[in-house]
């Protein structure tokens, strides 16, 4: 266990999409930001995707809220890498975690990699992009992790990925 702080979510009612990340970093719990890490390139996606007009700064994470976008992780505990956090802390956080979303109602819930989803959805194949079903009566979206560490997909890859959620978020406006 790690004497981190739990970094604090970044939600309202009614938002149109929920970014879910895995679990937070040390150093974004540390500094109360969300992907503050200097190669994770989640503010930079999210705005070439269209969520927000300029890029944000980590700093400013709250501000993502004037965007009807929100943010979050699946589990609070934070760690150096997230294959750092067991399949059974996904599985204790799941029932915490539906009723987050189900409180907030967001329309869409963006999971940030596959493996909380598989573990929450009790799924093994999970497949990028729109799922079958709901979580917590949001639309779930699984997208790849704009992590620095997650090289497998490049800067064009993110964007076009997340850029499909956003083009369903305005055609269900």
């Amino acid at each position: 266990m790690t004497d981190a702080p739990i970094l604090p979510d970044v939600l309202a009612e009614g938002l149109d999409v929920v970014f879910c990340g895995l679990n937070p970093g040390l150093a974004a719990a540390g500094a109360g930001h969300h992907f503050l890490g200097r190669g994770n390139r989640f503010w930079r996606v999210i705005h070439l995707a269209g969520f927000t007009p300029e890029e944000m700064r980590p700093e400013d994470d709250r501000a993502i809220l004037r965007h009807r976008c929100g943010l979050t992780t699946v589990v609070e505990r934070p760690t150096a890498r997230a294959d750092q956090i067991a399949m059974a802390e996904f599985a204790d956080a799941a029932t915490r975690f539906e009723r987050k979303i189900a409180r907030h109602a967001p329309r869409f819930v963006a999971f940030l990699g596959k493996a909380a989803f598989s573990t929450l959805s009790s799924q093994r194949e999970i497949t990028w992009g729109c799922q079958a079903g709901t979580f917590g009566g949001a639309l779930a979206w699984v997208l790849p992790n704009p992590s620095g560490r997650n090289r497998a997909f490049s800067l064009d890859e993110l964007v076009s990925a997340y850029r499909q959620l956003h083009d369903q978020v305005v055609l269900d406006s």
